[in-house]
């Protein structure tokens, strides 16, 4: 028996496949011969991947299917290792797009890391969207903060959604942008997706974790790559993959020269600079450096910039 399925969760050597739109699971293993040649990747098969494969006869009871061919990606989101390991990781595949969970406190928001996730949501063609999750917390103790978070982004193109899981802040909205499409949960260690995805369908038991009091630093819950199908009170349903806490996110097989071309407010003012292509660090008439001393492009956003270009060199 054969067929092609997709891969809604992974650990190790072993994976859960089923047929979209359906959600009837089963197991499936590598086969050898399926490993991507040359690929630096520590997962040649990620969730949200289309694949083949094939069943024993039987097809009943405790039997394996095995993925025998992966289908081509039409997108995903990977990111590098930034212990200066040459090996990447595919974090999901074939997503309609990216939520992007944040915190400004509990743990500290970083504002660099938050950066290279969006980045690379615009190398590989997923649109993203920042979730600013736990406001009740320190909405009232820390406006201000919370008004030039949003202004840093929002400027720069991106919804910015302000939730909180406990008061149901923002739930509902969130709940209808991922209603019928596929989307990607990640963010630091400890902001609070996997009890985002239980407040939009409480049917559903995603791990959840603690924040360390010493460092103030999310603990690592979920240790692997996981679909959920979720449901809303009307009938409709989505799907949400859910991703461990990252603590560091190298870009992957991008150029200094390309960074820019990925800052979508970047890009829009470089249009004017006098040189192409141009650094935006010391040439003259360059339109970035301008749009940056009038406040159009935030110090922010520009200092994550610089620090990327300083930073390409360690992870290729």
């Amino acid at each position: 028996m054969k067929g092609t399925a997709t891969v809604v969760k992974h650990t190790g050597s072993h994976y859960l496949l089923t047929e979209l739109p359906g959600w009837n699971l089963f197991p499936a293993v590598l086969r050898g011969k399926v490993r991507l040649k040359g690929s630096t990747a520590t997962n040649p098969v990620a969730v949200g991947d289309l694949v083949d494969y094939e069943l024993d006869e039987a097809g009943e009871g405790d039997s394996m299917a095995a993925i025998t061919s992966i289908h081509p990606r039409r997108n995903y989101v990977i990111r590098k290792s930034t212990n200066l390991s040459r090996q990447n990781h595919i974090i999901a595949a074939n997503v309609d797009q990216a939520v992007i969970i944040t915190s400004l406190m509990f743990p500290e928001i970083k504002l660099p890391f938050l950066d290279r996730i969006l980045v690379t949501c615009e190398v590989y063609n997923v649109p993203a969207i920042i979730v600013l999750n736990k406001v009740d917390m320190y909405r009232d103790a820390a406006k201000e903060e919370v008004d030039a978070f949003k202004a840093i982004y929002e400027s720069a193109g991106y919804r910015v959604i302000e939730t909180s899981t406990k008061t149901g802040e923002g739930i509902d909205e969130l709940r209808a942008i991922c209603r019928d499409k596929v989307t990607l949960f990640s963010g630091e260690s400890g902001v609070g997706k996997s009890s985002m995805i239980k407040a939009i369908d409480p049917s559903l038991e995603p791990r959840t974790g603690e924040i360390s009091d010493v460092h103030l630093q999310g603990k690592h819950t979920t240790t692997f790559y996981e679909m959920y199908r979720f449901s809303v009170p009307d009938g409709g349903t989505g799907y949400i993959v859910d991703t461990p806490g990252i603590r560091g996110f190298g870009l992957v097989d991008l150029k200094k020269e390309e960074i820019a071309l990925y800052f979508p407010e970047m890009l829009r003012a470089s249009e004017d600079c006098r040189f192409s292509p141009c650094t935006h660090t010391h040439e003259p008439g360059c339109a970035v450096k301008r749009a940056v001393e009038e406040g159009t492009i935030t110090p922010e956003r520009y200092s994550s910039y610089l620090g990327m270009l300083e930073d390409e060199g360690k992870y290729r």
